[in-house]
């Protein structure tokens, strides 16, 4: 076990200026990993036995201008591409996104703001105090079953207070969370290649398909994004050819209402079974190339 997790570790050596630093990173890591409870530094200080006087050492490692979370974040997508059993489906990896709520009890802690709740679940109140997250994890295991292994997760709202502490950084126009997402799933698609991202359908809107447009435009990398339509979601046709003549050509064609598909299109779903949740089911698909507003999309409707 130690010789696999040095195995792991090593590579990060090349993202700190000092070899000290390096140390305390694998310190933490391991505390991490053996902390029996949830309670910040001193669980690391606790479970692995360390002098009390290491509390402010473990503080200042995560303010340390000798490492960066990019170059960390680089390194660790290389490592779980060389070790990881990754789940590859032709020739693209799985990726999983999904925005996380956290409640905080400090109203003036940096990054807490009211925020609304989706959840369908009533035990839940309509808003909270917290804090966004945003996360982007991989499927990494065999047959048998399959896992989500992290590969990074930030804050992704409430960020403006914050950014204020740098000069000039007010002027700079924070991303919505959707488009934070859509951004992340393509960095970590770039360390792999090509990749298909998961995400519910909260994230399937007009400027995330437009970011994730302009990511293609800008790189090699292909990422096909998977999610669930909204009952009300419109799509439409590709544009008709031009006619002779005056006037602009059309740049999109006839309005589609998916939900509509299952009555006028019901004859042209296909067949198939798939391993749900354990349980060979059967399904339906349709399978079109639509246009969202005005970025294409292939839709798959699923009955």
């Amino acid at each position: 076990m130690l010789k696999y997790m040095n195995q792991l570790l090593l590579p990060f050596r090349s993202c700190f200026s000092h070899k000290a630093t390096f140390d305390w990173f694998v310190v933490i890591i391991v505390g991490f990993m053996l902390r029996s409870d949830a309670l910040g530094v001193t669980s690391v200080i606790r479970d692995l036995n360390l002098n009390s006087r290491c509390y402010e050492t473990l503080i200042h490692f995560f303010r340390s201008s000798g490492w960066s979370t990019s170059m960390l974040r680089q390194k660790w997508l290389q490592v779980v591409r060389r070790h990881a059993p990754l789940l590859v489906i032709q020739n693209r990896v799985v990726l999983v996104g999904d925005g996380m709520k956290q409640a905080k009890e400090g109203r003036r802690m940096p990054g807490v703001k009211k925020l609304h709740q989706e959840s369908e679940n009533v035990s839940k109140g309509d808003y909270i105090f917290g804090h966004l997250f945003g996360a982007i994890g991989i499927l990494v295991g065999d047959s048998r079953k399959w896992f989500c292994l992290p590969l990074f997760m930030n804050l992704q709202d409430g960020l403006q207070t914050i950014l204020g502490w740098k000069k000039f950084a007010s002027e700079v126009e924070t991303p919505s969370h959707v488009v934070q997402m859509i951004e992340q799933g393509f960095e970590a698609a770039k360390g792999f290649g090509q990749a298909l991202l998961l995400l519910d359908r909260y994230f399937l809107s007009v400027p995330a398909l437009e970011r994730l447009n302009a990511c293609h435009l800008a790189s090699e990398t292909r990422m096909n994004l998977v999610t669930k339509a909204k009952s009300n979601v419109v799509a439409y046709e590709h544009p008709p050819a031009k006619k002779p003549g005056r006037g602009r050509p059309p740049k999109k064609g006839q309005p589609i209402k998916l939900k509509a598909l299952f009555t006028t299109r019901a004859a042209d779903f296909q067949t198939t079974t798939l391993s749900l949740y354990g349980k060979e089911e059967t399904v339906q698909f349709l399978c079109l190339d639509l246009l969202w507003g005005r970025v294409y999309i292939r839709n798959y409707t699923l009955s």
